[in-house]
């Protein structure tokens, strides 16, 4: 094996392994977003990537100034956590956690002049207990009246009384300026990132405008309709309605039958964008939605992912299907391969859903995208409610939060709700009052969990409303 050779096997393993990485760091891109996502950790990192850095502003101002105190740093410290952990919380205001950390010190001043008039200097070592006793209750007052935090304001009421050497004056003074740069820059973090995250972080807020529809079944001109509502949201939008039809059959008996096979093909193609271009004239006079029409050959599987790359689609919305009571092999395939799914499972005529019920059992970026898409679908004048279901009371609040977390970020009329029920139970005491119930494909459970329990969708055939079971692409 000569030198050139063996080189240029080298050569083919690196580009290889260079190919290797880059699916692998692209994998876990796309995981650490969907991670992020969770309002929970996207809190969690900003605490641990944000407090740190303050405090050591802080810290670095403090080496530079020799009249700062180092008893600054816890209240600092822990009313900053309380900032960042709830941002949007009772005591998320930066002017209240700025009042409480000062209104302590100066409590805390009070009570040293107090004991001082009272009993005369005591050693920088000896704390009086007369002097933590009204440090402590002027706080509790004081917080009390204005409605700001305690627990800051106890730390600084009682930090003031072990200045050292540091006059308590000056220990006010300082926690004052510092509580100012604390509260400004999570002024900045909340109004230009938090509060904006659904912008920067969810995926379907942004993408999702072009919507590719597979016309399969008896129900795929009301999947159409429902496809156009989602695209027609976004000033982007466009619809792209797929037909596929069976591989050509391999023509026998010379040039005759290969031009009387092409003539089918033809004729059947014809007839094929006829049907697909009546549709989309109905969707375009309705809706006021771009749409385009394309005819495949092959399989529907195949050819509807290689449809979707080449119309540069984000999102397939089909027809649900089955298959002896289970999904159907098609969508199944459609749920396992990259792009965002939605699987249409219409009830009757319906082409409009203004009350729309959203099921999601964890936060996450399904279930913003599952609201992202009720939310469009339901419009100025319409309703969403999101929905999670508990099995016991201690379940309440915790589940309050995290529906809170998802839809805050969201516009629209939107309620949340948490039952004690049984999914499955709810949905179909509910389904009634809505025009349509949105949820997961469970696609990130094991087949194992599926086995034991089936997936929501596969347990509501018989409620009377239309359903959109969402998968997330990977």
């Amino acid at each position: 094996m000569d030198l050139r050779h063996l080189a240029a096997r080298a050569v083919a393993r690196a580009g290889a392994l260079r190919a290797r990485l880059r699916r692998i760091e692209r994998r876990e891109m796309v995981a650490f977003g969907r991670w992020i996502e969770n309002t929970n950790n996207l809190l969690h990192l900003s605490i641990l990537l944000i407090i740190p850095v303050l405090i050591a502003g802080v810290t670095f101002i403090s080496n530079s100034v020799s009249t700062l105190s180092f008893l600054l740093f816890p209240p600092l410290a822990s009313g900053s956590y309380t900032l960042f952990s709830d941002p949007e919380g009772r005591y998320s205001s930066p002017v209240k956690f700025t009042v409480s950390l000062t209104v302590g010190a100066l409590c805390g001043l009070v009570a040293v002049g107090f004991t001082g008039w009272t009993y005369g200097p005591t050693g920088t070592a000896i704390v009086h207990p007369s002097a933590a006793a009204l440090a402590i209750f002027l706080a509790g007052v004081t917080t009390w009246l204005l409605d700001v935090e305690a627990p800051s304001a106890f730390s600084t009421a009682l930090l003031t009384l072990v200045t050292g050497d540091v006059n308590p004056e000056e220990y006010v003074v300082s926690i004052f300026f510092a509580s100012v740069v604390i509260a400004i820059a999570f002024t900045i973090w909340r109004e230009q990132f938090y509060e904006r995250r659904a912008e920067y972080l969810y995926g379907t807020v942004r993408g999702d405008d072009h919507v590719l529809v597979p016309m399969r079944g008896e129900a795929a001109t009301q999947t159409a309709f429902f496809a156009a509502r989602l695209a027609a949201a976004h000033s982007a939008g466009k619809v792209v309605l797929l037909d596929v039809l069976p591989p050509a059959a391999t023509a026998e008996g010379g040039a005759d039958a290969a031009a009387e096979a092409d003539g089918e093909l033809d004729t059947d193609a014809d007839a094929s964008v006829e049907r697909l271009e009546s549709c989309a004239h109905q969707l375009r006079t309705r809706l006021g939605v771009p749409v385009e029409v394309a005819v495949a050959r092959g399989d529907p599987l195949t050819a509807t992912t290689e449809a979707a790359a080449n119309t540069n689609s984000d999102l397939v919305v089909a027809p649900y299907e089955e298959d002896r009571g289970l999904l159907s092999d098609y969508i199944r395939g459609l749920f396992g391969g990259s792009y965002d799914t939605v699987a249409f499972r219409s009830t009757g005529e319906t082409y409009r859903w203004r009350r729309v019920l959203v099921l999601v059992s964890r936060p996450g970026d399904a279930a913003h995208a599952m609201i992202d898409f009720a939310t469009r679908l339901a419009g100025k004048t319409g309703s969403v409610s999101v929905t999670t279901c508990i099995s016991t009371e201690v379940e309440r609040r915790p589940a309050e939060s995290k529906l809170a977390n998802l839809v805050e970020t969201a516009d629209g009329n939107i309620e949340t709700r948490v039952a004690r029920s049984d999914v499955t139970s709810f949905i179909a005491s509910n389904a009634a009052t809505y025009d349509l119930v949105v949820l997961g494909s469970s696609g990130d459970r094991s087949p194992a969990s599926r086995f034991i329990s089936p997936p929501t969708f596969e347990r509501i055939r018989e409620i009377d409303c239309d359903v959109a079971v969402f998968d997330r692409g990977h």
